[in-house]
């Protein structure tokens, strides 16, 4: 097969469909971008899962005077020296306990208006509304259950709360528009793909009377498919090479410069650079393959070779 006869026929392809061709790459373009962020967000939030699960606590917060007039599950009183020792004792004997952090109430007090200090209810508090706690770090933060069931109920034991549960609901939300991003990235890729066919199609049709002459002369079928197939191809190669040119770019302004999310959400453990490039070759193979293996089936049904 002569290259130059196949190129030949590429540009000319390329160029009598050029609106077409324009919409293939545009829509091949926006759909892997599309898949490429889906990916990245999965990387994303599995790391953010890594780096904050490892910094969970279980608070377990102990009943004060206030409590003791209000919260059912401090009917007893306010915690006694004697209780929390207990607490304290018992925490130490759980082989899941990894470290143990008392708060006392002037510290829950000082942290409390370090964190909301702008709040109108801050100005109103005083320390001895605050609640002691137990901060207590797991070696598996999947074990919360163990230290709920050993003190829910306690004496002198207001609530065990486990911050996991909070991160659950945030990376549910995550994992939600992530969902949501492979629908409109499914949805971009059924439009590219019906495109890709209608242009082969229109190409084909055009070019009719050219492969005719082929099959006379006896051209073999891939001969005369080969120019269509390429065409196909290079048109989600660019369209590919433009969705990794995407993902680079919203790297580079949305995290490292720009609005430098990196700087301003320091408490986030973004994905680096090695995440997104691994990610290149597969877009950039997809956007070769899925373009070329549509003209191939598109062509056994309009060109009839």
């Amino acid at each position: 097969m002569r290259a130059q006869f196949v190129l030949s026929e590429i540009g000319v392809g390329l160029r009598r469909n050029l609106t077409m061709t324009f919409a293939v790459v545009v829509s091949v373009a926006l759909s892997l971008a599309l898949f490429g962020g889906s990916l990245l967000m999965s990387d994303q939030v599995n790391t953010m899962k890594g780096f904050w699960y490892d910094k969970v606590n279980v608070s377990i917060f102990l009943c004060n005077k206030s409590d003791a007039e209000s919260d059912p599950n401090c009917a007893k009183g306010a915690v006694t020296d004697d209780q929390k020792k207990q607490i304290k004792a018992d925490l130490d004997k759980m082989g899941v306990v990894q470290t143990v952090t008392y708060e006392s109430q002037d510290q829950a007090y000082k942290h409390y208006k370090e964190q909301f200090g702008d709040s109108p209810l801050a100005s109103s508090l005083t320390p001895d509304q605050m609640q002691e706690s137990y901060r207590i770090k797991l070696k598996d933060p999947q074990k919360y259950q163990v230290i709920a069931t050993a003190f829910n109920g306690r004496d002198g034991v207001q609530s065990v709360q486990d911050q996991k549960g909070i991160l659950d609901n945030l990376f549910k939300l995550l994992n939600g528009m992530n969902w949501a991003a492979r629908a409109v990235m499914a949805l971009m890729l059924v439009v590219a793909l019906m495109l890709i066919v209608n242009t082969v199609r229109v190409s084909a049709f055009s070019r009719r009377r050219e492969t005719g002459i082929m099959r006379l002369v006896g051209a073999s079928g891939f001969y005369i498919q080969a120019p269509f197939i390429m065409e196909a191809a290079v048109a989600g190669l660019i369209g590919g090479t433009l969705a990794c040119a995407f993902l680079l770019i919203a790297r580079y302004f949305l995290i490292d410069h720009g609005l430098a999310l990196a700087d301003q959400l320091t408490l986030i453990n973004f994905i680096g650079w090695d995440a997104v490039l691994t990610k290149l070759p597969l877009i950039l193979a997809t956007s070769l393959l899925m373009p070329a293996l549509a003209a191939f089936f598109a062509l056994r049904k309009y060109l009839k070779v």
